[in-house]
């Protein structure tokens, strides 16, 4: 079975509402679908969500690079010949999301051949995840209400809240107001977008040491280095490496060096196989992690249960599988549920992703 073509389809749907966070906010979710064809008729289907202010990516940056560099690399090898096709995409620095795409649909492909769910070749743990919601900046009252509202609907009980506002006592009053409406026994857990100084995150920490929280992530920037340091030093929870650590060698440098307690793995920036890698190396060295989000859409979430799912280590704390609530529609032809605050996997043979052709056709941007 060999590749055969590859297709690289720019799509846009609109966000219901802007999500804001520290690095950025987006209105509109331009992805990428790409497809992997094989001679056996076989079609392996992920997403690719660009994120200029963390990656560098554009939707247009990540058709081309697929078209015109990577596609003619792949094409001709086998699905099983992963460690080829790695080798000759990462001839090309950079592109971290595109090159994700292919390495899952490469995946998919191979659960379709095998008759098994992705899921399962993983490592098969459990077939859900617990969910946790995003709640982006706002007012703190319309912070609480999102929250409750998405509590009430799916029973979700864990919350990331995004932080890294001037001043930081706007984050800290809204973490309260949080705090005071959902009760003790809700998850929260702060992302500041690399928003803060080290000296505001540090304050931050210590005016909301009363408030349970689960993790910090990336308050500020990992680049400044010595700073990082001393604030993680003294973090009293669990501090998540996000962006700063997207391939193995980074989350070597920013654990050895002191510079986070914890990883996120989001599988829109590493696939399956790269992210494996990570989560075995945070295994080894006794360190947690979360599934974390791209602002995927539904492809791009069934991707991240699949394999948050398939390992105990990922399994362990709610991933980020809901963005996708935020966007005005999608592409699936079965929409994602979330019920009990749990999103199972899809268990058809590879990923479970099934194209509505008049979505895809409604929303592309390349016809």
């Amino acid at each position: 079975m060999k590749i055969v073509q590859v297709e690289a389809i720019p799509f846009a749907i609109p966000y219901a509402k802007p999500l804001k966070f520290a690095s950025g906010e987006v209105h509109t979710a331009d992805h990428v679908l790409v497809r992997v064809h094989t001679d056996e008729g076989l079609i392996g289907t992920a997403e690719a969500p660009p994120r200029p202010y963390t990656y560098g990516e554009t939707q247009e940056s990540i058709v081309a690079v697929i078209d015109k560099i990577f596609a003619p690399q792949i094409l001709g090898l086998t699905p099983l010949e992963r460690e080829a096709v790695h080798a000759r995409l990462e001839r090309t620095v950079g592109n971290p999301t595109a090159k994700a795409a292919l390495d899952m649909a490469l995946w998919d492909i191979l659960g379709q051949a095998a008759g098994m769910p992705v899921s399962g070749l993983l490592g098969g743990y459990t077939d859900r995840m617990r969910v946790s919601h995003m709640v982006g900046f706002a007012p703190a009252d319309e912070m609480v209400a999102e929250a409750e509202r998405i509590r009430d609907t799916y029973g979700i009980t864990t919350f990331k809240v995004k932080v890294g506002r001037q001043p930081y006592t706007d984050d800290v009053a809204a973490c309260r107001a949080l705090r005071a409406a959902l009760g003790p026994d809700v998850e929260l857990y702060i992302d500041g977008n690399r928003g803060w100084t080290a000296s505001d995150s540090a304050r931050a920490l210590r005016e909301m040491s009363e408030l349970g929280l689960t993790f910090a992530e990336e308050l500020c920037p990992a680049d400044d280095v010595l700073g990082r340091r001393w604030l993680v030093a003294q973090s009293p929870v669990p501090f998540i490496a996000d962006e700063s650590a997207t391939r193995p060698a980074e989350v070597t440098r920013e654990l050895l060096g002191g510079s986070a307690t914890a990883i996120s793995i989001k599988t829109a920036r590493t696939g399956f196989t790269a992210s494996q890698r990570v989560l075995h190396q945070c295994e080894g060295l006794g360190v947690e992690v979360v599934m974390g989000n791209q602002i995927d859409g539904q492809v791009g979430t069934l991707c991240s249960v699949a394999f948050g799912a398939a390992h105990r280590s990922s399994a362990r704390h709610a991933g980020e599988l809901s963005n996708f609530l935020d966007m005005t529609d999608d592409l699936l032809a079965e929409p994602l549920t979330i019920a009990h605050g749990n999103l199972r996997i899809r268990e058809d043979a590879g990923l479970g992703i099934d194209i509505d052709p008049d979505k895809l056709a409604r929303y592309r941007q390349d016809r």
